[in-house]
Formats: C-alpha cells, sequence, structure tokens
C-alpha cells in the first residue's frame, strides 16, 4: 500500500496566522486538489494529518470543524480527488497532547489505523513541527514553501534528509 500524509493548512489549503474558522474561510492553494488526484490516480492513500488548536482556543466547535473538512472533501471531489482520512489534534499547546504534532502520536494511530510501518512514507508539511513529527515515526519529511514554509525554510536546523519543494504539486510530481 502507498500512503501519503498531508499536513492541511498551508499545504491544501491558504493558512491564517488568525486560523480557518468556517469553510468559508477554507480556501484551497491553486494546484492543490489537483496534486491529490494525481496522487490517487498513482495509487497513493492520502490522509491528512493537522493540528487544530482552534477548538481548544474555542474559536471554532466540532461542528464547524466538520464543515470545513466537509467543504474540503467536496472540493476535491470536483477534481477527483479523495481524502481517505482525516486525523487531527484539537488540543493546545499547552495540553501537553501525544497526538500534537511535533509529538508523533497522531502519526502513530495513522499507523495502527492502516496496520503498515510509517517507515519512508511521505509526509509533507510546511512546519518544522509536521517534519519533527514524521522524523520520530521514522517518516520522510518534505518541505513545501507554502503556508509557513518559507519562514520554516529561512530559519534553519531542517531535519536530515528533508526535502523541499516549492508547493504541494510540485512535492507529488517529483514522487510520481
Amino acid at each position: 500500500m502507498k500512503l501519503i500524509i498531508l499536513d492541511r493548512d498551508g499545504v491544501i489549503n491558504y493558512d491564517s496566522d488568525q486560523f480557518i474558522k468556517s469553510p468559508e474561510e477554507w480556501k484551497p492553494i491553486p494546484g492543490s486538489l489537483e496534486a491529490i488526484a494525481r496522487l490517487n490516480q498513482a495509487d497513493y492513500r492520502v490522509v491528512v494529518a493537522t493540528n487544530q488548536s482552534g477548538v481548544a482556543r474555542g474559536l471554532f466547535d466540532m461542528p464547524t470543524l466538520n464543515a470545513i473538512h466537509d467543504k474540503m472533501h467536496k472540493a476535491c471531489a470536483l477534481v477527483g480527488a479523495r481524502i481517505e482520512a482525516v486525523f487531527f489534534c484539537p488540543h493546545g499547546p499547552e495540553a501537553d497532547c501525544p497526538c500534537r504534532k511535533p509529538r508523533h502520536g497522531m502519526l502513530e494511530e495513522i499507523a495502527s489505523r492502516y496496520n503498515v510501518s510509517l517507515a519512508g512514507v511521505p509526509a509533507i508539511g510546511d512546519s518544522l513541527r509536521d517534519l519533527e513529527a514524521a522524523v520520530k515515526i521514522g517518516a520522510q519529511p518534505i518541505l513545501v514553501l507554502t503556508g509557513k514554509g518559507t519562514q520554516t525554510q529561512a530559519k534553519g536546523g531542517l531535519p536530515e534528509g528533508t526535502l523541499v519543494y516549492p508547493d504541494l504539486a510540485a512535492a507529488v510530481a517529483a514522487l510520481i
């Protein structure tokens, strides 16, 4: 089975320092949904792993988060793309939750749910915490320069072996 793990905000859709708090604020990055469709056509199973601390912060509730993800799934379907599952951590940084990236509990849950090792599995994100979580579980860290990616690269300290691409479409083109 070919599996790929994508962060959501800054990779699939535009990010916001004020959080994506409603379906109306969720807007795909040009080419990202088509890139997911290409992954599907290449027999990749696409899953999302995303921190969503806006829930803990009271910025939006679970029905709203579900509505945002519903919009994402419908937008994918319009271009022939499919995200198989969305894994998320609703806790804030102060909760010290094992599933919140940069910890790797969410990725362990993906491995368990799919009954696979994540060794070498591509894990695409735009922040250092995405990359650190990938490395902790043995996945291949891939940084995209959309979202917070440019700032992440500029700060340095990327995990060894991190691949860097301008956006999700370029990362997918290199993978398939």
